[in-house]
């Protein structure tokens, strides 16, 4: 049956809460636009008449499609190159989705989905769609096909997992700006002991390249570990140049509503490092240096515009 414009016009407005739902629960924007549009292939041949609550159907239909890519991902990832990492977005990607509560804040930050690779899929279908989305339970064992008792366990023990990972408070933003423009000057510095002096004793730093850019298979652990890596990391050399294709600017800014630094090369996005920042000090370091991961935060860059001068030039 062909779709009318009230069809097509009640699917789009729930476009963004649909693409915002996938990415918390794949981890990448381009895997939640695909299950977008497959969720629209199936709108189009339902009859949709007959769908009493259309919200409900949509979502659960783009959930059974994410439970699907979920468990094939896993499969995937066992042959990945390294280490995988989420998909960042930067500050004011629509595929955020709501961010008036500190929960919805805190359930697309870029720990929190490194932490829900953790999960079972069903898991990590119940904590987004009730942290994030405020969904009861009822609704969400409906679309799992499962007792509201049983929702409700599996809620409890995602949030228990998540929360066991992220036993540290975050502090302010005015503060982990501050923090952020410390650890450059540290940095560049050339110096280990100031690097040491910002981090947590147990902080890690880790890179996904995807076998397609350099990066450890494993994470560095430990704060002088993690201090001499980016001491390294930040020492100028012409290797670094020839391998980056020139000199790329680093500016600070926000991905996933967290502090992060943007490694810019003529207007390409070719590096997001994500910071985590406790009021102990700076307890991780996730970068995102493949540029299959990185393709729509180099387009949501160059919608930004001007963006000065940036904050250091490492190479």
């Amino acid at each position: 049956m062909a779709l009318t414009m009230d069809d097509v016009d009640r699917f789009e407005a729930s476009r963004p809460r649909l693409e915002a739902i996938a990415y918390r629960l794949l981890g990448s924007a381009s895997d939640a636009e695909d299950a977008v549009q497959d969720t629209f292939l199936r709108w189009q041949g339902a009859d949709i008449g007959r769908i009493e609550v259309p919200e409900a159907w949509l979502t659960k239909v783009l959930t059974n499609l994410c439970l699907n890519q979920l468990t094939s991902a896993r499969a995937r990832r066992e042959t990945y190159v390294g280490q995988w990492l989420p998909e960042p977005l930067l500050t004011g990607d629509p595929m955020l989705g709501p961010a008036d509560t500190v929960e919805q804040r805190e359930s697309v930050s870029y720990a929190v989905l490194a932490l829900m690779e953790r999960l079972s899929p069903n898991e990590r279908v119940v904590y987004v769609l009730r942290e994030a989305f405020d969904y009861p339970h009822r609704r969400i064992a409906e679309i799992l096909d499962i007792t509201e008792a049983a929702c409700q366990q599996l809620f409890h023990r995602a949030k228990k997992h998540v929360a066991e990972g992220r036993s540290r408070a975050e502090i302010d933003e005015a503060a982990a700006r501050r923090i952020v423009h410390e650890f450059l000057a540290a940095a560049t510095s050339g110096r280990t002991e100031p690097l040491v002096a910002l981090l947590t004793g147990d902080a890690i730093a880790v890179g996904d390249g995807g076998g397609k850019v350099p990066a450890r298979a494993s994470a560095f652990e430990g704060a002088l570990a993690v201090a001499k890596f980016m001491r390294g990391l930040f020492k100028p050399s012409q290797a670094k140049r020839d391998l980056a294709g020139g000199s790329p600017g680093i500016w600070a800014s926000t991905a996933n509503n967290r502090p992060a630094l943007v490694v810019v090369l003529d207007g390409r996005v070719i590096g997001i490092v994500c910071m985590e920042i406790t009021a102990g000090g700076i307890a991780a370091f996730r970068s995102q240096v493949n540029p299959d991961k990185l393709a729509r935060a180099t387009e949501r860059w160059a919608a930004a515009g001007d963006h000065g001068e940036p904050l250091v030039r490492p190479f």
